[in-house]
């Protein structure tokens, strides 16, 4: 299948269908889990990780689709809501609008229901309202607007977990210096103004590298650990290694995604850039879009422990919840506190 000038919006049908078969009726499992010998560790649900990764092979989007990192961005605030965040404080949502600030879901769930459904109606059909709603999120540095991919936030509290993303599937000796740069000068901007946030940041990572360009693969993974050791930038840094097959590999047009990180100033510039609308496709069309997804899967054994997924979402939820007094995020603290024993 081709990519198409809505290959972002044909991949939100997928994820959406996706994570909700992964929480059934909003029910997340808890991903922690205790062993016999009393360590506490974060499971990530890596089968949803791999269908969700395996969406733009599936529509053959590229990079400059966006759609790659954003299977990065599903699954990150996927696991959020699996450890006690709830659906409308983590960024991006599990449904249109991606992005909507708490006040205005305070706002419509105080309205008399007639009114309630007029505006909730309304919001939905909406590609973006300036300044409400939108597909994506900025928030202001040290100097500049700085998209972050995942974000937990409200009025009363700033900024509580600001997590990037970035993903490199080929030509990682010409990208993966400017990633890095990019990366380090992200995280010092933000740092510097949210000192208390939880700030993370993700890197996928196709996994013929450790073969093509086993140096490269090297210098990134160290890096990577480097970049979340500093006082000043990152609280933790992970590696998704992705192994598929080269029959299903995204086409490499020579062209690295769209820079993201200084915006400029201007109305509702916190909010993003509208996107277009999903459209609606009968859930019987998308299971069998989702029976078809390529095969992906996580190399956890070739990556460096300091970079797992697990800890590095351990990490961030514990910074949050350590950030804050004990009668907020109620549910992430009971979930932390009763995991499972393995």
């Amino acid at each position: 299948m081709a990519a198409k000038p809505n290959a972002k919006a044909k991949a939100w049908v997928v994820f959406d269908r996706i994570v909700a078969l992964a929480a059934p009726d909003g029910a997340h499992s808890n991903p922690w889990v205790k062993s016999p010998d009393g360590k506490l560790r974060f499971e990530p649900d890596y089968n949803t990780l791999v269908q969700l990764l395996g969406v733009p092979l599936f529509l053959k989007a590229g990079t400059q689709s966006g759609v790659p990192a954003l299977a990065l961005d599903v699954w990150l605030s996927y696991e959020l809501r699996r450890a006690g965040f709830g659906s409308d404080q983590v960024w991006p949502r599990p449904v249109h609008p991606r992005i909507l600030p708490a006040s205005v879901t305070s706002l419509l769930e105080d309205l008399p229901i007639k009114m309630q459904q007029t505006l909730a109606e309304r919001v939905k059909k909406r590609a973006s309202i300036p300044g409400v709603t939108s597909s994506s999120a900025s928030i202001l540095g040290k100097n500049y607007l700085k998209q972050v991919d995942v974000i937990i936030t409200d009025w009363a509290t700033g900024p509580e977990l600001l997590i990037s993303t970035k993903r490199m599937d080929s030509s990682y000796g010409k990208n993966a210096p400017n990633r890095v740069e990019e990366s380090y000068g992200d995280a010092k901007n933000l740092r510097l103004r949210h000192p208390l946030a939880a700030l993370g940041f993700m890197f996928g990572l196709r996994s013929d590298i450790l073969q093509k360009e086993p140096g490269t693969a090297a210098w990134l993974f160290d890096l990577l650990a480097k970049l979340g050791r500093e006082d000043d930038a990152y609280h933790a840094t992970c590696l998704v290694l992705m192994e598929y097959s080269d029959e299903a590999a995204i086409p490499d047009t020579g062209e690295d995604a769209p820079a993201d990180g200084v915006l400029e100033p201007g109305p509702g510039p916190e909010l993003g850039e509208a996107e277009e609308l999903p459209e609606p496709e009968a859930e019987s069309d998308v299971d069998r879009d989702i029976a078809q997804l390529p095969k992906v899967r996580i190399l956890e054994e070739e990556t460096p422990e300091e970079l797992a997924p697990g800890r590095f979402l351990a990490a961030m939820v514990t910074r949050v919840l350590d950030a804050t007094p004990v009668n907020m995020h109620e549910e992430a603290r009971r979930r932390r506190a009763s995991p499972e024993f393995r």
